[in-house]
């Protein structure tokens, strides 16, 4: 349900030019102790397979060839909200212009984009998989499914580091080493994202830093040095996911793209800061 939620002029710039999937991936080793649930996206739907259980899972997901931008994400509904009941909030197109305005049916508590490998923990319940590939949910694609107690649910590996986005700015270490496993947590009271676009040097990212602070964002995609890394698309407060950092070792500008209640997005308030990915 990404790409909906991204309002920003720059965002739409560095997405469509650069965006590409494999700069963060979950390790094969550690994921591999995890039960496993597959999400799959097609041009007409997405399906959930696997081990539907909660606990600490591994979240696999494919996209098919041909999709412009596949955003399959995972949204829990609250006890007695329906499935058909959120399918006619999607219907709406709310959602892509006020995320935060889906609180009443449930929570967003995972996101990625394309195809990838992405851990978190799942809650037992009754979820909605969605691809939310474009500007209005109405036409994203869904499928129900539900996630069953487990008599011993897994625990999530220990991360080496956690970044957490909250109102409104991003804590945690600013140096990422490449091969660790990093968390990415919603520690706010609103839905905030956590992206990170790749820049030539510290004086570009500088640059981009101040663009994106004072709403000046013409041109900044010519400061883009490579594909953006997704760290975590949209997440209701409280929710995460962690990846294993496998990035290209440079300056990155870490974003936060969510719309206010007015429009502006949460770089303007203070979310972005200059962060690096070492070896």
């Amino acid at each position: 349900m990404s790409p909906g939620f991204r309002r920003s002029a720059v965002r739409a710039a560095l997405v469509a030019s650069l965006l590409t999937v494999g700069l963060v991936s979950a390790s094969a080793s550690q994921a591999a102790t995890l039960p496993t649930l597959s999400v799959t996206i097609t041009k007409t739907s997405i399906a959930v397979a696997g081990v539907p259980q909660s606990g600490a899972v591994n979240v696999v997901t494919s996209a098919a060839a041909g999709l412009k931008e596949p955003s399959p994400a995972l949204f829990l509904l609250k006890p007695g909200v329906s499935a058909e009941s959120f399918y006619a909030f999607l219907a709406t197109n709310k959602i892509t212009a006020d995320p935060n305005s889906s609180d009443k049916y449930g929570s967003i508590v995972f996101d990625t984009e394309g195809s990838g490998e992405v851990q978190t923990i799942l809650a037992p319940g009754q979820y909605v998989a969605v691809n939310g590939e474009g500007e209005k949910s109405s036409k994203w694609t869904h499928t129900s499914f539900e996630v069953t107690e487990a008599a011993a649910p897994v625990a999530l590996p220990a991360a080496a580091a956690t970044e957490k986005s909250i109102e409104f700015a991003f804590r945690g270490p600013l140096v990422l080493h490449d091969g660790e496993l990093v968390r990415f947590e919603n520690g706010g009271y609103l839905v905030h994202m956590d992206l990170a676009f790749a820049v030539k040097s510290k004086k570009d990212a500088r640059k981009a830093l101040k663009g994106l602070a004072t709403g000046h964002e013409k041109g900044l995609e010519k400061l883009a040095a490579g594909p953006p890394a997704n760290f975590a698309g949209p997440l209701s407060p409280g929710a995460f996911q962690q990846e294993t950092i496998t990035a290209k070792p440079g300056y990155y500008v870490q974003v936060c793209f969510m719309p206010t209640q007015d429009g502006r997005p949460h770089t303007l308030l203070g979310m972005e800061r200059i962060i690096r990915i070492v070896k």
